[in-house]
């Protein structure tokens, strides 16, 4: 087994070794949810996508340690640290503890986690839980004379930051470019500078979640609890850090130069970012009336479905792009997608009802190595998905007489469908289609029972009429000397 893995640097541009230390010890950090409303389905493709790397790590001998932060503190309206905070807003509404609103979308979130498969992270830390660690980092930038207090609020000097490290170092962008395409500090006079952001916002007596600091009651800004928990949980540097695309300009952008300027470390050695979700071409967005939020999904209570898409068939969806590419939500697409999963399943099915014969020219050996040198090179799902479909096609021929496989290559090819779909791609049968399937199984065969007795008596007309309402149903039956079979 390899486990050399290139996978993509945002900060470098290029695809590089993945070093891991030795022993093998991988530190990832994953942005979570803000937990002030239902978990959409970009954040579902984030949260499998990272799942995925956490099982192929994981699979290949390194001892990883998977931070999940919980953003339930400091997410304001808007980035520029202005407007309420979205959860202390939504407990106003409906007249409840912010702390209420908190646990039910917690809650609603590892519900829809489960539903995917994804397994639980190993440390999942919240921004309540972790004031004090936020106040020490803001202190230090602070003295390190890279931030500011006016009246209460701690800001950081972005422009003064700028003169000695290359803030943009993430994007790329010219500093200069950002100035001039940012407003004006539109009440926001405190701030020095156009892009300064908030380590600590002074609370206004309304505001519901606030704690005391040594500036007076108050909370933290949005960017510094990645920092104070990742630091807290990984170190100074650790390996991975990701989300989605959409926190590269401003959000990781002020974590890497918030670790910079408290401990002089990139907090990083590669940065991993999702990329968007759109529906029929279209970017997905409340205002067009095309977001999906899972359930919906699940349920197909949703104006642009035709049926509902089980847990799987979406987990499995969402493989078929990779992550860094744009990922296109269709009624088709997803029906598509349910036709490759059931057919990749029924394979696996099939797979374990198959009997040695003679060694087949089949190189099984080439296909698993095909397999992890997919996974090797940035995760990629798509092309083991190519593969694991040749699996598919030798399986199917050696399912018709066409071909045999010797009890080593059955042994490998089980090793592939079990490493790769079940314990890397996260994929399973659902309880529930599982007892649907046992219960046509044996409806089915009751049916080819009484086939069978037709021909047998020499009924058949009524034999063949059997047959052909099976046709009509999607059941195809297949006739030999060991007797009938069928399949969907």
């Amino acid at each position: 087994m390899n486990a050399s893995l290139h996978i993509y640097n945002t900060l470098t541009r290029k695809k590089e070794l993945f070093k891991a230390i030795n022993p093998p010890f991988v530190g990832m950090y994953v942005c979570g949810p803000t937990v002030y409303s239902d978990a959409h389905m970009g954040n579902a493709r984030t949260f499998i996508s990272f799942d995925i790397i956490f099982r192929y790590l994981t699979h290949l001998g390194y001892k990883v340690r998977y931070v999940r932060n919980i953003t339930d503190a400091g997410h304001l309206e808007s980035d520029a640290d202005v407007g309420e905070d979205k959860i202390s807003k939504k407990a106003k509404l409906a007249q409840v503890e912010p702390m209420e609103i908190v646990q039910k979308y917690t809650v609603g979130f590892h519900e829809i986690m489960q539903q995917l498969n994804t397994l639980p992270p190993s440390i999942e830390p919240t921004a309540t839980g972790h004031i004090i660690e936020q106040q020490q980092i803001a202190e230090e930038i602070l003295k390190k004379g890279y931030a500011y207090e006016v009246n209460g609020s701690v800001y950081f000097d972005v422009e003064k930051f700028a003169k000695e490290h290359n803030y943009t170092a993430l994007t790329g962008r010219k500093l200069e470019d950002l100035l001039e395409n940012t407003r004006e500090l539109d009440g926001q006079e405190e701030k020095k500078g156009r892009l300064d952001f908030a380590l600590w916002i002074k609370a206004k007596p309304e505001h519901l979640m606030q704690w005391k600091s040594q500036w007076g009651q108050g909370f933290p800004g949005w960017h510094i609890e990645c920092s104070a928990m990742s630091t807290k949980y990984l170190g100074e540097q650790f390996d991975i850090h990701g989300g989605g695309m959409d926190l590269t300009p401003t959000h990781h952008t002020n974590e890497i130069a918030q670790n910079v300027a408290y401990c002089g470390k990139q907090p990083a050695n590669y940065w991993i970012h999702t990329n968007m979700l759109t529906v029929s071409g279209q970017k997905m967005s409340k205002s067009l009336n095309n977001s999906f939020l899972p359930h919906e999904l699940f349920s197909g209570q949703h104006h642009l479905l035709s049926k509902g898409y089980s847990p799987m068939c979406v987990r499995f969806f969402m493989m078929q792009t990779h992550y860094r590419s744009t990922l296109d939500f269709s009624d088709e697409a997803l029906q598509a997608s349910e036709k490759g999963f059931d057919r990749l399943m029924e394979s696996y099915r099939t797979l374990l009802t198959l009997t040695a014969g003679k060694e087949n020219p089949e190189n099984i050996d080439v296909l698993r190595e095909k397999c992890y040198e997919a996974m090797n090179d940035d995760f990629n799902t798509p092309v083991l998905i190519s593969h694991l479909f040749e699996a598919v096609r030798i399986i199917n021929t050696v399912n018709d007489k066409k071909a045999e496989l010797s009890a080593s290559q059955l042994d490998t090819l089980k090793s592939i469908y079990q490493h790769f779909i079940i314990d890397i791609m996260g994929l399973k049968v659902e309880e529930d289609n599982s007892k649907t399937a046992k219960a046509l199984d044996k409806v089915v065969n009751i049916v080819l029972d009484m086939r069978n007795k037709a021909k047998a008596n020499k009924e058949f007309a009524v034999s063949d009429e059997i047959r052909q309402r099976l046709t009509d149903a999607g059941i195809q039956v297949k006739d030999s000397k060991e007797g009938s079979t069928w399949k969907l």
